[in-house]
């Protein structure tokens, strides 16, 4: 018998350490199953568990137990990314407790303990990933700095080297002068700043007393400054392209442009250009042919371009002396103050300064003309649809990508420099030798280059480096392309278009036919989690209280297509209850002898409400089936819930309590035949959502059971299985209940009383539905009497519409219909003045404008809910007879 109480703490290990050892999650290559492939988004080696990854890989592991029961060869490939600055940084913290530094080991060293590190604390993650109840190929687990991905990065580098697809480059990058290392988009934050707006004037060469004023936010990189831009329409400045300004402090002679990106309705309607220190100036400077001038060095601190008395200050201490210097030359114009957002790394916490500097590049317009044709052609389709949006702006829009990173750990640029700077790029230091020999006609010293590769650029080949290219394994013929990948938004830029790239380049074909875009998991007001907040809700801890499955459900159950979720933990609490309901179905269900019977079909049944229940157990797991398939989670969550604890044991269990407690031997054998079988196809269709909770009923209500769950084939049912018949008919008295149970509820009726029921133009149909389930009515409904109307409605009654018949509950000395009419009529006049007060805001253009984004969600959400409020109180106001 199954213990009183569910304790997944007891189960969830138990199960794990089963699944595991018995190869459960193994994908099957010399099988006949089709193949499923899904590639796991690699966890940087770094990381632990945050509620993004709970969702992301709940709904990863829904997909993979789906279509493993669906008879798929499922290969779930896992792995973890090395994550070049973030690990790193781990191991120099570590280091500096010790008061090290990684130039105190020297590369090789600190390479090594990064390496010692990666042994003793890499595997935090998919540790959690286990309890998160994660059922990836484990054997067949890759890291991105494998040697077998090692090699597959260094090919790549090199091909596309060949190809003229990979090149240097002098470009802006972000500049961590902190970290000394370029860093990508994705580690940059916007953070917002109260500066100021400086406006400066720039003396017209030749013109006496004539001056541009131009505004800036970073007065310390006019210093830098090679040019002047107006709009070329602009009225103001039209005579004064292609003249000479005399930069101020510098003294040099710098031209004045025609340039649409000069805003004539922004400030002054002149901006000076620097196309070393800013990214819009730089394409300005190369449309224009304006000379690029480097004014800084990997610190941030002025170097040896700018006049003497400013070399060696920090950015910020030149800002003030430049300022300074200007107001006493009469030049400052005005000074005003100005917020603005600041790009910081977002690891070192500094800003970052674009810096003009040597990189390797991939040519990614290139690249991304056949990834851009790929889902235009529907190669592979985004779900949602409108992410594809999102991505061909991207890729239509796409820039040079720096790959090069100044760090030491991650996978090491393949270039050796000889002697006089000219690099051959090679798989291994031998071959770059042998090249070295033939360019120079002799053996020469040749220098590795120092710098890595973006964790971007090996994280790009994982669809097919995992599988085992650049050999060509079963396992790459077999699995590529993946099925389906899932991933949040913020990377589809920087992960999923650069894996579309790669794929279509070297294997000829996508990477996955389809992409999974999920939503953010916020807090239960609609704000992004974070620290600062104090507002982030730990999995782990969320696991620890309520159990992994309550946590899974209610992921899966929120996350609806193209809405972010709102997790509260009390949503969280309400689906452990869901897991206690089911364990308390079954442990009814074994005390009452519904016990599983070997063979047991459910054809020639001779109850009614045993040929409705199978019917529809075939009706949800279809349901449920068919919203996975369309990637509606929530659609999935919200069947296998609604049949099990509605239909199944709100319903059902009540109704066959008298079958049980009868003496009909036959009903009562076919009876707990069928509940058992219905409650076994419950825990299949329940399983990829719950999988702990399912495996172990399965165990216990059956212990002499050859299989476990996890490898039980889904239901699949004949169309004839449903009885439509019986469906309506059983339909039928569910709905009478609720609609009598709904106007006892909305009229205040006291749950004991007993009252009648009478039924208003009924059909020879609905009279014989009601002679056969009448005690069943009776007995849910808590009613005295159910009988046909004979002559007028009484006063004081409410009704309802049920088919052709109208519900009639004379409510008179039982409620005060008077008292609740106005009640009700109070609660909709409350209801819609909190509408209009909604309305008045969202009609608001300046709160809509100044509002953030979940403020504005949190407004529409309160207003629908108001409106299904009112709209509920306005059915039970119309319920009353007039």
């Amino acid at each position: 018998m199954l213990e009183k109480t569910y304790r997944p703490a007891e189960v969830e290990e138990k199960h794990y350490r089963l699944w595991e050892e018995s190869g459960a999650f193994a994908a099957q290559p010399q099988g006949n199953g089709k193949p499923y492939t899904i590639m796991m988004p690699p966890p940087n080696v770094t990381g632990s568990l945050h509620m993004g990854h709970a969702l992301t890989f709940t709904i990863q592991d829904v997909l993979t137990r789906y279509n493993r029961m669906r008879g798929r060869d499922a290969l779930w490939q896992p792995g973890t990314d090395h994550a070049g600055i973030a690990t790193q940084m781990v191991v120099e913290r570590n280091l500096a407790k010790d008061g090290k530094t990684r130039h105190d080991f020297g590369r090789d060293a600190f390479i090594d303990k990064v390496w010692e590190w990666k042994a003793e604390s890499g595997g935090t993650i998919t540790r959690q990933l286990r309890r998160l109840g994660a059922s990836p190929d484990w054997p067949r687990e890759r890291f991105t700095m494998d040697e077998g991905l090692s090699r597959a990065v260094r090919k790549v580098f090199v091909e596309l080297h060949r190809q003229g697809l990979i090149y240097k480059d002098k470009r802006l990058v972000n500049w961590d002068p902190k970290l000394h290392t370029a860093i990508s988009d994705l580690e940059v934050e916007q953070k917002e700043i109260k500066g100021n707006l400086w406006h400066f004037r720039y003396p017209i060469d030749g013109e006496e007393g004539r001056f541009i004023v131009v505004a800036t936010t970073r007065p310390e990189t006019m210093l830098g400054d090679t040019g002047v831009a107006v709009h070329p329409e602009d009225e103001r400045y039209k005579d004064l392209i292609g003249k000479m300004v005399r930069l101020p402090l510098v003294g040099r002679l710098i031209p004045i442009v025609g340039d649409e990106y000069a805003d004539p309705e922004t400030g002054s309607g002149a901006v000076k250009i620097t196309p070393a220190h800013d990214f819009n100036d730089f394409e300005v400077g190369k449309r224009c042919g304006l000379e690029q001038i480097n004014i800084m060095d990997r610190d941030a601190r002025l170097n040896d371009n700018v006049p003497e008395a400013y070399r060696g200050l920090d950015r910020y201490e030149a800002r003030k002396k430049v300022v300074a210097e200007l107001e006493a030359l009469e030049l400052l114009e005005k000074i005003e103050p100005h917020t603005h957002m600041v790009p910081h790394g977002d690891r070192s916490g500094v800003a970052i300064e674009p810096w003009l500097t040597d990189q390797w590049y991939v040519d990614a317009a290139t690249l991304a003309k056949p990834a851009i044709e790929a889902v235009e052609t529907g190669k592979t389709v985004f779900v949602p649809k409108q992410w594809e949006n999102t991505y061909f702006e991207w890729m239509r829009n796409i820039q040079p990508w720096c790959i090069s990173r100044q760090i030491w750990w991650g996978h090491q640029i393949p270039a050796w420099y000889g002697p006089d700077g000219t690099f051959f790029v090679e798989e291994t230091e031998e071959e770059a030798r042998a090249a070295a020999n033939t360019h120079y006609g002799q053996d020469v010293e040749l220098t590795r280059d120092a710098d890595v590769l973006d964790t971007w650029f090996s994280s790009a080949l994982w669809p097919f480096s995992t599988l085992g290219w650049p050999d060509q394994t079963p396992e790459l013929d077999r699995y590529y392309p993946t099925d389906v990948l899932v991933t949040g938004f913020d990377i589809i830029f920087f992960w999923v278009a650069r894996m579309m790239m790669m794929g279509l380049h070297f294997m000829k074909d996508v990477p996955f036919r389809t992409v999974y875009i999920h939503a953010l998991v916020r807090d239960e007001k609609g704000q992004k989690m974070s620290k600062s907040k104090g507002n982030v809700i730990d999995p782990l801890e969320i696991i620890d209280q309520y159990g992994t499955d309550a946590l899974r459900f209610t992921l899966s159950a929120m996350a609806a297509q193209g809405r972010d979720i709102k997790l509260a933990v009390n949503r969280v609490e309400g689906y452990r209850n869901f897991a206690t309901k089911l364990w308390n179905a079954a442990r009814y269900c074994q005390m009452n002898g519904c016990e599983p019977v070997a063979g047991y079909q459910p054809v020639g049944l001779t109850q009614t409400v045993n040929r409705w229940i199978v019917g529809a157990l075939a009706d949800a797991a279809k349901k449920v089936a068919e919203s996975i398939d369309a990637y509606k989670f929530n659609e999935a969550a919200g069947a296998a819930y609604q049949f099990t604890w509605g239909t199944f044991c709100d319903w059902y269990m009540e109704f066959t309590k008298p079958i049980l407690a009868g003496s009909d031997e036959a009903a009562k054998a076919e009876t707990r035949a069928t509940t058992a079988w219905v409650l076994d196809q419950i825990l299949h269709i329940l399983h990829p959502l719950m999988p702990f909770i399912t495996e172990e009923l399965w165990e216990q209500l059956s212990p002499a059971r050859a299989n476990r769950l996890i490898s039980a084939e889904w239901p699949e049912f004949a169309a004839d299985i449903v009885d439509p018949a019986s469906r309506d008919e059983m339909d039928w008295v569910v709905r009478l209940i609720s609609s009598v149970r709904s106007m006892r509820s909305e009229m205040n009726v006291p749950p004991a009383a007993q009252i009648e029921l009478k039924l208003k133009d009924p059909n020879a149909v609905s009279l014989k539905r009601l002679d056969t389930h009448r005690d069943l009515i009776l007995r849910m409904a808590r009613l005295s009497s159910v009988d046909p109307l004979q002559g007028e409605v009484p006063k004081s009654s409410v009704q309802a519409v049920l088919d052709e018949t109208t519900l009639v509950l004379p409510l008179e000395g039982i409620v005060d219909l008077d008292k609740e009419k106005a009640r009700l009529s109070k609660e909709i006049d409350k209801l819609t003045g909190e509408i209009k007060k909604i309305d008045a805001k969202l009609s608001n253009e300046q709160f809509v404008a100044k509002a953030p984004e979940e403020v504005i969600e949190e407004q529409r959400d309160r207003r629908e809910a108001a409106d299904q409020a009112r709209d509920k109180l306005q059915k039970a106001l119309e319920m009353l007879a007039g």
